[in-house]
């Protein structure tokens, strides 16, 4: 399984602009950064679960605009993820989904911390090209 790893700044800049318009121009759409300590003995059984975890929401999910992993260059136990989703209920519908649930049961024990920062779009009219 491969990781790719790049600069988070960059990347969370130019992905927290990637959002459905309407959620936009409402003000409700929920941004939010999970930041993760995982086992290192269960990294790569984490990022099993966490890969498919991501690639179903973001595919079966409407309300789940964009949810983007990366782990650090020089310590890859150490996980965000960048969220973003339509609004609080899109976020509240994405949690109970078999999918969620399964990820978030079977890593339970692999992950050491977890860090929620909840977020304000600076710019969130702004839309990727």
């Amino acid at each position: 399984m491969k990781f790719y790893i790049f600069n988070f700044c960059a990347v969370a800049a130019f992905l927290m602009f990637f959002s459905n318009a309407s959620a936009q121009e409402e003000g409700t759409q929920m941004v939010r950064l999970a930041k993760l300590v995982i086992d290192s003995s269960q990294l790569e059984s984490y990022n099993q679960f966490l890969k498919e975890e991501i690639e179903t929401s973001v595919r079966v999910e409407p309300g789940v605009l964009t949810l983007y992993a990366v782990a650090e260059k020089d310590n890859p136990t150490h996980i965000t993820i960048l969220e973003i989703y339509a609004s609080k209920e899109a976020y509240q519908s994405h949690i109970l989904t078999p999918h969620f649930l399964k990820y978030k049961n079977g890593t339970q024990h692999m992950v050491k911390s977890l860090t929620l920062t909840e977020t304000v779009p600076l710019i969130p009219g702004m839309k990727i090209k």
